[in-house]
């Protein structure tokens, strides 16, 4: 290789040389599934943070849910938003502790691929669905599939990295692959960076989704609970400064990823507030209900008709005998604009075309 491109060398020396003892070195990864000749440009994390991005999955994420399904605004986040705000989050952590940056931004760029249309909604329908099929014993899940025997984002996120996205999935780095699949609440990456994105993604989504719910007049901004606002702040900025600046003071002082007790337990009522009066609050129900109905009817008519997996509406090759796997895979990977159409194209009687 000619000296004048030893860039990525420079970069994973400048790695050693000044990141934390704690943190994640490219140069000292564990590799990919396939191996592959290094990227005179690009550490092992920058290049799979680029293929993350350039991912076909990563590009449907602007037109999947994140709380309010098909909302009327130009200002409500998306799954896509959300990736955003959670790598912001993610690489403002990683650079104050000295953490691998590029490992974290990578991480958190592709923890969501995996997830539903209509939100956590879609995941509870598709998991349902899949477990059911497992108790009257008329499915049997190969092990190390998306949840196994029903359905988990998280490990689907890992499924569209592995295997659904190209030709022979991304082939991504074991760190970035570990974050993905471990970045839920039940989950333990095995780096601090995959800590740093966990915690992360609980900042960005309890903290933009208070904004959306003030927005469409499910929340106000006074019912917050006082012992959280007391603690965190009463506007969406302090709160995130206070959260982030948290996770940094314990991070350098303990060397851990956590928050302290006192942030800890308001972001605990925080969340339980959330799930009470929006995420599965009276006045979501209704959108629930219906996107509820139009999923399960979705997967149904997919397992009766099999055929309807490959093909111009389907997945990008033909699906292996696993139908229900298949089904889950096509139905996940579905936009909420693209889910509504399949179902009005399947149940939907035309005026013209008599029922």
């Amino acid at each position: 290789m000619s000296g004048a491109l030893r860039v990525r060398e420079r970069l994973e020396e400048w790695e050693r040389g000044w990141l934390s003892p704690l943190a994640a070195k490219s140069s000292e990864s564990r590799g990919r599934e396939r191996p592959e000749e290094p990227c005179p440009l690009r550490t092992a994390f920058q290049r799979d943070r680029d293929r993350i991005v350039h991912s076909k999955a990563f590009r449907r994420l602007k037109h999947k849910t994140q709380v309010f399904i098909a909302p009327e605004g130009d200002h409500y986040r998306t799954r896509l938003t959300h990736t955003l705000e959670v790598a912001q989050v993610a690489r403002t952590v990683a650079r104050s502790m000295a953490l691998n940056e590029d490992l974290a931004e990578a991480i958190a760029l592709g923890h969501d691929l995996g997830h539903t249309p209509f939100g956590h909604l879609g995941e509870d329908v598709l998991d349902e669905r899949l477990r059911a099929l497992v108790a009257r014993g008329a499915w049997r899940p190969e092990a190390g599939g998306a949840g196994e025997q029903g359905f988990r984002h998280a490990a689907q996120s890992l499924r569209v990295v592995d295997c659904l996205e190209g030709e022979r999935g991304l082939n991504l780095t074991w760190e970035v692959r570990d974050g993905i699949r471990e970045h839920s609440a039940d989950g333990r990456p095995a780096t601090l960076e995959g800590q740093v994105v966990q915690h992360a993604d609980r900042i960005a989504y309890l903290n933009h989704d208070i904004d959306d719910a003030v927005r469409a007049g499910v929340l106000r901004i006074e019912s917050i609970p006082a012992p959280v606002t007391g603690v965190l702040g009463d506007v969406h900025a302090r709160r995130i400064n206070t959260m982030v600046t948290d996770i940094v003071r314990n991070g350098l002082e303990r060397g851990v990823v956590a928050f302290s007790p006192e942030v800890g337990e308001a972001a605990d009522l925080l969340e339980e507030f959330m799930f009470e009066n929006v995420y599965l609050g009276p006045a979501t129900e209704p959108a629930r209900a219906r996107a509820s109905r139009l999923l399960g009817l979705l997967f149904d008519h997919l397992l009766e008709h099999p055929e309807e997996l490959e093909g111009p509406f389907g997945l990008d090759r033909a699906p292996a005998a696993d139908a229900p796997r298949a089904a889950a895979d096509f139905i996940a990977g579905m936009t909420d604009r693209f889910a509504i159409a399949q179902f009005e194209r399947l149940f939907v009687p035309a005026p013209w075309r008599p029922v």
